[in-house]
């Protein structure tokens, strides 16, 4: 749960009915912070879904050239702290506070939330101490994940260098827009006057046009969208080093995305030996990551982020082929994710569902009667132990979080520069 005496949550804790997100307040403490000027370079990372994997994978490639890198992804895993990591590696919690309480003195000279009209976002206070961070260790680059939006995101009050655009479909509708080329839009206008590069995914044929436009728009036509294709022969990284499942296509994404930031740079080819020595160290937790229970000798769980019924196939396939079948299925999906593709592949399963307390979640859609139902605050390695050898866990990243923490999986380090 978000900490509300922490100063990323602070305002947010406190925001009114019907007060949002200020983006104004928040380019104002940029300016209070020097971070419209002095900051690192910025690679950004928008999309519907594989943000996470894509700006990790970024940051493995750059860190691969030689590059001082930060990065920053949310929401965090088992602790506020990996929303910031130098190399791969979470900042400690110290310096997570150190780095906020500067940002809280610079905070103390803008006008009231009241006076600016809104609060300022923990996803955005986050990217600037990401920026903070990169600003006092002198990094190369940083490597940015937005929050759900784009166009209204703070990563585009930072104005990235390079956009990573990941696939784009009906996730956020009726909050980004009504329709998922209303959202492709949203997302692409990140890009703007600081933006040398964009390189995205394959779109479908409604969005691709949409894409286009929208990055004419933003950059006054000085940016041409560039797409890789996962599938075309010889594109980097190779099947074997790529995330499994659908994060395979955010692997090749965030390698594009890092070359063409060293164009940017002026940095020269990505040497590609040690592209491959660094993401053999690749380190993914709650991507199809399998994990021993904590005091069992035979449990095992394999956890998953997916949130529909494409995703949740994949991940009850990988679970087949490494063990011959499924004991146990752990599910979390709030009424907005794809509930009835999930309930329609897994009814004949031992499913238990989990549900989660954050306040801005719904878990009231009808079930199978003889699903099983626990609340997140009741796992344990002992109930989880006790559903059997072979458990799949997968749902929306706020319970695979929670299934990191009872399964004490290792999230501080996420990759190993050479």
């Amino acid at each position: 749960m978000p900490n509300p005496d922490s100063f990323f949550f602070s305002e947010w804790a406190q925001r009114r009915p019907g007060r949002t997100r200020s983006l104004d307040r928040a380019a104002a403490l940029l300016r209070e912070l020097d971070l419209d000027t002095e900051r690192a370079p910025v690679l950004g990372v928008v999309g519907s879904k594989g943000k996470g994997s894509t700006a990790t994978v970024a940051a493995a490639s750059s860190a691969a050239a030689g590059l001082r890198t930060v990065l920053v992804t949310g929401p965090s895993f088992r602790g506020y702290r990996e929303r910031v990591r130098v190399d791969g590696v979470s900042v400690t919690d110290a310096e997570l506070e150190a780095l906020g309480a500067e940002m809280d003195v610079a905070r103390r000279r803008l006008p009231t939330v009241e006076e600016s009209g809104g609060h300022l976002a923990p996803s955005g206070l986050f990217l600037m101490a990401g920026l903070l961070k990169a600003r006092e260790i002198g990094a190369d680059v940083c490597v940015l994940e937005a929050g759900i939006g784009g166009h209204r995101d703070e990563l585009r009050l930072i104005g990235p260098e390079v956009v990573a655009l990941g696939k784009v479909f009906a996730e956020h509708v009726g909050l980004l827009g009504d329709t998922v080329p209303e959202i492709a839009r949203e997302k692409t206008r990140v890009a703007g006057e600081r933006t040398r590069a964009l390189v995205s995914l394959p779109q479908s044929a409604e969005v691709t046009p949409v894409v286009e436009r929208a990055l004419a728009e933003a950059t006054e036509g000085r940016v041409l969208p560039h797409v890789v294709d996962p599938e075309a022969p010889g594109i980097e990284p190779p099947l074997e080093l790529r995330p499994p499942g659908l994060s395979a296509a955010s692997g090749v994404l965030g390698v594009a995305a890092a070359e063409h930031m060293l164009e940017v740079l002026d940095r020269g080819p990505l040497p590609v030996e040690r592209l491959h020595r660094v993401l053999e160290t690749l380190h993914l937790p709650t991507r199809l990551s399998e994990h021993p229970v904590p005091g069992s000798a035979t449990a095992r769980v394999l956890v998953d982020s997916a949130i529909e019924r494409v995703g949740a196939g994949i991940a009850l396939d990988r679970a087949r082929s490494l063990w011959g079948g499924v004991d146990h299925v752990l599910l979390c999906l709030p009424d907005h994710k794809d509930v009835p593709g999930a309930v329609d592949l897994l009814r004949d399963l031992p499913v238990t569902a989990v549900r989660l307390p954050e306040a801005h979640l719904r878990f009231e859609y009808e079930l199978p009667e003889h699903w099983g139902r626990i609340d997140a605050e009741d796992l344990s390695p002992e109930l989880i132990a006790s559903l059997g050898d072979r458990i799949l866990a997968m749902g929306t990243v706020y319970f695979t979080g929670r299934m990191a923490e009872a399964l004490d999986v290792p999230t501080d380090r996420l990759f190993t520069p050479l």
